[in-house]
């Protein structure tokens, strides 16, 4: 099982994951299940790389977020 695992950091807006953790603190939903979901979609399904892709939601930074 190690082998099939990447371990990595990321940086995350800290407003988004705050909001996030609220969301979901009576879930069963993690940030690790969430990233490896999305990655999942993101070559799997076209829609989703998509929608992905084209969100404007965030505004750049000099991490470009």
């Amino acid at each position: 099982m190690k082998d099939n695992i990447k371990l990595t950091s990321v940086k995350l807006i800290k407003g988004l994951y705050d909001n996030f953790k609220v969301k979901t603190v009576n879930s069963e939903m993690s940030l690790q299940k969430l990233t490896n979901r999305a990655l999942d979609l993101y070559l799997q399904e076209e829609k989703f790389r998509e929608k992905i892709e084209t969100s404007k939601n965030l505004s750049i930074s000099g991490s470009n977020f």
